[in-house]
């Protein structure tokens, strides 16, 4: 598969009062031909200035931004401006032109681009169609809802048939329900018209719901990037485990483990469950083999990308070298961190503390 985006040692400082702030610190990343890539990272830690040299509107202090092997960071005005039409952008806030009606926004940018009218004509009104909109053709924004707005400001981002589709926290100011109607929208755009995605977010849920790989950005750092599945499955950095947990409750809190321990007087043990076959009951078989009972007193299992993983919390009854054998057997078949009797886990296994979160003045320099 061929790369669409290539960041290399992109850097990127700005100067506030005085103070020069790295917001970007030597980003290197590959984008896939036909991905769907996202960028999570809490608000200042570089994502959306990372999305801004894509198409130069933030050029880099150092480093290179490539697009199809082309160094747009060396392009001239005329290059640039060519371009900037094969890369379509989708924004937080719709960004429409309040004068101007659905057709007329959709044909804007292909007005712009000096196409004859018949052409702009069939164009447009296939992107109506596309979207579903075809019936608000001579509606105002103001009369369109928040949903009908992004699916205008989609239709605008494809009509110059864009190689790439850049998406900068475009259903952050969108209810559940209607995210994923864009959503899905987004995913119809990748799979139909064959459009490599990068979209920005904050949201790990958007990033579970369609990316097939997802980057982690920390005070201007890529701090871990892979494949969702195993970023979400088994996440190295303490700002990724912060963020997996904001949509998987897989792994109690050490409060919630001290109220289990009160209740549950039996061994506890947690295992994590990654790419298990859906009928493998291996749990329930090693209790059996060695004559054990055991209860899942918390987590949970999810799917992802056609593959399960997540965490149980499970207390194991029984002999204790019964139990021990169990325990052996589950290690050669699962990642199994033992918890003590305060029901906290061995420290010599558990993940390291939470970093601290971004300092706010330097956040607030890097937009």
């Amino acid at each position: 598969m061929s790369t669409a985006i290539a960041f290399e040692n992109v850097s990127k400082t700005f100067t506030v009062n005085g103070r020069a702030f790295a917001a970007l610190d030597d980003v290197s990343l590959a984008i896939d031909r036909g991905d769907i890539y996202g960028i999570v990272g809490y608000s200042g830690a570089g994502k959306s200035t990372l999305l801004r040299t894509v198409n130069a509107l933030e050029r880099p202090t150092s480093g290179r931004v490539l697009i199809d092997g082309r160094d747009v960071t060396a392009l001239n005005d005329r290059e640039l401006s060519r371009q900037r039409q094969r890369i379509g952008m989708i924004f937080q806030q719709f960004n429409l032109l309040g004068s101007r009606n659905v057709y007329k926004n959709i044909a804007y940018p292909l007005k712009l681009a000096g196409l004859p009218p018949a052409e702009i004509v069939d164009r447009v009104e296939e992107l109506l169609d596309f979207v579903g909109l075809t019936d608000k053709a001579l509606q105002y924004p103001n009369r369109l809802s928040g949903g009908q707005k992004q699916r205008v400001g989609i239709a605008r981002a494809l009509a110059n048939r864009p190689d790439i589709l850049i998406s900068d926290e475009a259903t952050s100011a969108l209810d559940p329900q209607t995210t994923g109607e864009v959503l899905d929208l987004l995913q119809r755009v990748n799979r139909e018209y064959g459009v490599t995605i990068l979209l920005v977010t904050h949201e790990m849920d958007v990033i579970r719901r369609i990316a097939d790989k997802v980057a982690v950005m920390e005070d201007g750092r890529v701090v871990e990037h892979g494949s969702v599945y195993d970023v979400f499955s088994n996440p190295q950095n303490d700002t990724t485990r912060r963020f997996v947990g904001s949509v998987l409750d897989h792994e109690a809190a050490d409060t919630t483990l001290g109220r289990i321990r009160e209740v549950h007087t039996g061994r506890l043990v947690r295992i994590h469950v990654g790419n298990r076959e859906t009928n493998d009951p291996f749990l329930s078989r090693i209790a059996r083999r060695h004559e054990v009972d055991f209860n899942v007193v918390y987590g949970g299992v999810s799917e992802l990308q056609s593959r399960l993983f997540g965490t149980l919390t499970v207390e194991l009854l029984g002999a204790g070298e019964r139990v021990d054998a169990a325990v052996t057997e589950l290690r050669e078949l699962a990642e199994v961190v033992e918890l003590s009797a305060a029901g906290e886990a061995d420290p010599a296994a558990a993940p390291a503390p939470a970093a601290d979160a971004p300092n706010e003045e330097a956040a607030l320099a890097r937009h």
